[in-house]
């Protein structure tokens, strides 16, 4: 019998090869279902940064819209960079920006370089060694009570103090009345059960329920 062809190592080898050859197939496809899995996970990332980067354009713009229509002295630069601050400080501290413009609508009428009858200076209205506290505090460096009237150290150091209000009395209200009345009469009124101000805050909530209307940030 003439040499011939094994068969049965043939067979063999042919399924081994087979084998390598449908491993290969599926390895193949795993790297291209991974591939396709991560390129459509990334082009959902990119979608999801650019639907929040135009949110937050608009809202950027609502607030320029707002320092636009009531602000007073302050030049193009400067009115982009409260635009800028509010909407950075807002978002720190989990503020409604609209809360942060109440605010300075009721303290400074968003006029530039105001001054009170007692020496709280800025559109915040921050008082100097309250001011110096706070900037010491939080890092920015204190250069003196003509800071203040830098619209962007003003809004930080007014939103720092508020939130700082709001955390002491554990209530939203009572920090909003604080923030004008001060900390330390305020709690000399509560100790002796003694009414709350309510003009401040009944100012500030008209202004915050107008701007929300109007603007509806």
């Amino acid at each position: 019998m003439s040499p011939g062809v094994n068969f049965e190592k043939t067979g063999i080898f042919f399924s081994k090869t087979i084998a390598l050859l449908l491993v290969l197939i599926y390895l193949l496809q795993s790297t291209l279902l991974v591939f396709l899995i991560k390129d459509k996970y990334d082009l959902h990332r990119i979608i999801d940064y650019q639907r929040q980067r135009l949110t937050e354009m608009e809202e950027k713009l609502k607030i320029f819209q707002v320092i636009e229509d009531f602000q007073i002295g302050f030049n193009e630069e400067e009115k982009q960079q409260l635009a800028a601050v509010v909407f950075e400080e807002s978002n720190r501290y989990n503020y409604d920006p609209l809360l942060v413009m109440a605010v300075i609508l009721t303290e400074s009428t968003f006029k530039k370089g105001q001054v009170s009858n007692v020496g709280a200076r800025g559109i915040m209205q921050v008082m100097p060694r309250t001011g110096a506290d706070l900037a010491e505090r939080s890092g920015l460096g204190w250069r003196g009570s003509d800071q203040l009237f830098d619209p962007v150290t003003n809004v930080r150091l007014g939103t720092l103090h508020l939130f700082e209000q709001i955390l002491k009395f554990k209530d939203v209200k009572k920090g909003i009345i604080a923030y004008n009345f001060g900390e330390s009469r305020l709690r000399g009124r509560l100790r002796q059960n003694q009414p709350l101000p309510r003009e401040y805050f009944r100012r500030i909530w008209e202004n915050f329920n107008m701007l929300k209307e109007k603007y509806d940030i």
